[in-house]
């Protein structure tokens, strides 16, 4: 495989979004995901990478099936620190179903994220319930402050139900 040299500095949304969307097409690129993902580990922190940002880009690389620990690691180190921020159900499941569908299981990182997951439990559709539940299986995280009856009320409560 040869080399990218990507002349252009992208910032956090470009990075994203370019990820993103080659792996939404089924169009992986591994030399241009490398070259993306050694760009953002080369970065002295990811403060430009909003939590939507940080989400999108290793739900890139999980479904897209390149294999970067290095990214995963800096994504992770960031999330954790700015877990607060995380507001948006979505972005919280995308982040911990990209890494266990990896097999990069940071306990911190799912452990930090216990208390956000919980808190946004009601604004979980189907296929996010589904996707935390599995990441945490997967990871091996005991999260019983998650994984409770309230959980369970909201599965059994869908309406539209599980397919």
């Amino acid at each position: 495989m040869e080399a990218v040299e990507i002349g252009a500095e992208f910032n956090a949304q470009d990075m994203s979004n370019i990820t993103w969307a080659y792996a939404t097409v089924k169009k992986p690129h591994p030399v241009l995901f490398e070259a993306m993902g050694d760009q953002v580990v080369a970065r002295e922190h990811l403060e430009e990478f909003d939590p939507q940002a940080l989400s999108n880009i290793v739900w890139a690389y999980a479904t897209a099936r390149v294999h970067h620990p290095k990214l995963f690691q800096k994504v992770a180190d960031a999330a954790i620190q700015r877990e607060r921020e995380f507001s948006n159900s979505q972005h919280v499941a995308n982040l911990l179903w990209a890494n266990a569908a990896m097999g990069i299981v940071d306990k911190q990182l799912f452990l930090s994220f216990v208390p956000t997951a919980a808190k946004l439990i009601n604004t979980y559709n189907n296929q996010g319930l589904a996707n935390i539940a599995w990441a945490y299986a997967v990871a091996g995280v005991d999260a019983p402050t998650l994984f409770n009856a309230h959980f369970i009320n909201k599965c059994v409560a869908k309406e539209d139900g599980f397919e």
